[in-house]
């Protein structure tokens, strides 16, 4: 079965040219603190050209800067400063974030979901990437006609997989990979080392799947380490790069013929892949001189070679270059559509179904379950026996409050630098909004980060004898998942700044810990210069209203065996005292609202924006 799909208005004509492309980064020598910066050229000059129904491999050793060409042609890297030189077009016209939705860009690592099928996978992309013209039914059709291309039927009910979840092949893998790319029916199509890791015959199943989108008018430019020689008479076009320079960019037919005229030919019959590779690292014996004899050698060689691309092989980039230039000047391009391929509630609602079937596997792991009842069973029969003990009731409520702004931080920290790289490659394509993914993932996390609680409060609240009044424990259980979702937020903030775990988790500690300190429990007397530290806590806040769901002012306790005393005269329920509710009720929401908003300004900083 062939991949049939229909061609959208405003989609460009997948003709790409970059000339001269230069490329520079900054680098310091190690073990110098105050060495000055330098640049290094990782492109150096390249030049050519892709017409649709073309197929164009990059060759190179690894280090070559074929990668980071590839990334370039896909807008991925962007000019700051002087870093970025030279000109690149698609068919005439610089590259727009527009433009970026009508492409497709698969990256060497296969980034995706392990607890999804392959057919959520693939059905999830479509109602993201697909217009909002087509309807549900239609875009399901078009992942089913991808899966059916790329000979994934067998498994697409089977799961992902990754690290240490079993899923499918690599091969397969790879193909979902290409499938999500495919499926918007990409004119230009960037492929980073599709055929990695893979063996020969899936690796030939993948290029001859790509060779047939050339036949159908797509065009396609790819990365590929070690191509086996019959996938290299596939490609019609070969960049062969050394150390950033081009040495060779022509018909892939053509490539041996144009060696042997400079000099370099094969002593034996071999892969003409492996023959290329082995001149970019020169490291082949050339004309009966080894190459790698002296370092000296090494460096004329590698200089002839591309003194040799620029006497003979230049001029005919150019002119094709130019060529192209004249046709495009006749041709009238299309007007593309700005905006997003689907509303901002259709995003909302797709990424809210992904995030939900993907995250119950590990919201609702079985060592989370786990952990949450042995920890709430432990505490209910430490107090089974605390009923009229003011301390032992205050201990326990300081504790909950405790435990729940601790677990749900380090679980949050770990939400966006985990998915850092999902997010990147997806908004690097256009799929949706950063706002709607943000929303989404703030309702999906909702029901799994408050489950766990409720069965918590539900648990210790009456083992440990509290108030057992039913005003007592929803307010109790109200003010609890409150603050559970601040001390959510604040994890989102930490981990969407850092994006370092290591780092993330220490300042959360910190956080954390002196916020627990001031919170009203551990120390009475508070110096008056760290005392503010409480009205940043959210343990502070939280507890003071735990405590109001218990006691009232006029209530009593026994504090001698002949005496009752003021519940408000309590060291610890002194401190936190009972006015002022309505702004700790305040303080939390307004915790509540401006610790996402900095996760979101901090994934803006990180990630890509729109």
């Amino acid at each position: 079965m062939h991949l049939t799909l229909s061609v959208r208005d405003g989609e460009f004509c997948g003709r790409v040219q970059f000339e001269d492309v230069v490329y520079k980064i900054k680098t310091k020598a190690k073990g110098s603190i105050n060495a000055k910066q330098s640049e290094r050229a990782i492109l150096k000059g390249i030049s050519g050209a892709v017409l649709p129904g073309e197929m164009l491999a990059m060759l190179g050793p690894s280090g070559s800067g074929k990668t980071t060409l590839l990334t370039t042609l896909g807008g991925r890297i962007r000019r700051v400063g002087n870093n970025l030189d030279g000109s690149i077009t698609y068919n005439g016209r610089p590259f727009s974030n527009s433009l970026k939705r009508n492409m497709g860009f698969v990256t060497q690592d296969d980034v995706l979901y392990p607890h999804l099928t392959v057919t959520e996978t693939l059905v999830y992309t479509a109602l993201l990437r697909l217009p909002s013209t087509l309807s549900r039914q239609t875009k399901v059709e078009q992942a089913d006609a991808v899966i059916a291309q790329l000979g994934l039927a067998a498994c697409r009910n089977s799961i992902i997989g990754g690290p240490l979840v079993r899923g499918i092949s690599g091969g397969e893998r790879k193909r979902v990979s290409i499938g999500q790319e495919v499926l918007i029916n990409p004119s230009l199509l960037l492929l980073d080392e599709p055929t990695s890791g893979l063996d020969s015959t899936i690796a030939g199943r993948i290029v001859s799947t790509l060779w047939d989108l050339t036949k159908g008018g797509k065009t396609v430019v790819m990365t590929i380490h070690q191509p086996s020689s019959r996938l290299f008479y596939m490609f019609h076009k070969v960049l062969l790069l050394s150390d950033g320079n081009p040495i060779y960019y022509g018909k892939a037919s053509d490539a041996m013929d144009y060696f042997a005229r400079i000099g370099y030919a094969p002593t034996v019959a071999m892969n003409p892949a492996d023959f290329l590779l082995d001149l970019a690292n020169v490291t082949v014996m050339l004309a009966g001189i080894s190459t790698d004899d002296a370092r000296e050698d090494r460096a004329s060689t590698k200089e002839a070679l591309v003194s040799a691309y620029r006497n003979h092989l230049h001029g005919q980039v150019s002119e094709e270059l130019s060529g192209i230039s004249k046709q495009l000047k006749e041709y009238e391009p299309d007007k593309m559509a700005t905006e997003w391929c689907t509303t901002w509630c259709e995003q909302f609602k797709v990424l809210l179904q992904r995030d939900l079937k993907e995250r119950k596997h590990e919201s609702f792991s079985g060592l989370k379950i786990a952990q949450v009842l042995l920890v709430a069973l432990l505490a209910g029969f430490l107090w089974l026996h605390s009923g009229g003990h003011v301390q032992d009731q205050v201990g326990l409520l300081f504790f909950v409050v405790g435990f729940w702004s601790f677990y749900p931080v380090f679980q949050a920290i770990f939400t966006f630098p985990l998915e850092r790289t999902m997010l990147t490659k997806e908004r690097s394509s256009g799929m949706y909004r950063l706002s709607s993914y943000f929303a989404a993932r703030m309702v999906a996390d909702l029901p799994m980060e408050l489950i766990l609680p409720i069965i918590f409060v539900t648990i210790t609240y009456w083992m440990g004898s509290l108030k057992p009044v039913a005003a007592s424990f929803f307010t109790n259980l109200a003010v609890l998942l409150l603050s559970v979702l601040v001390a959510q937020g604040l994890g989102l903030a930490l981990g969407a700044l850092v994006m370092d775990l290591k780092a993330a988790t220490t300042l959360a500690s910190v956080l954390m810990l002196s916020f627990m300190l001031a919170g009203g429990y551990f120390v009475q007397n508070i110096p008056p210069f760290i005392a503010w530290i409480k009205y940043i806590s959210l343990s502070y806040y939280a507890f003071k209203l735990q405590i109001s769901s218990q006691y009232s002012p006029s209530d009593t306790y026994q504090c001698t065996p002949v005496m009752r005393c003021q519940v408000a005269d309590f060291p610890s329920i002194k401190l936190v005292g009972f006015d002022h509710q309505g702004m700790a009720l305040a303080a939390l929401f307004l915790m509540l609202f401006l610790y996402r908003l900095v996760a979101y300004l901090g994934l803006m900083r990180v990630g890509v924006t729109g």
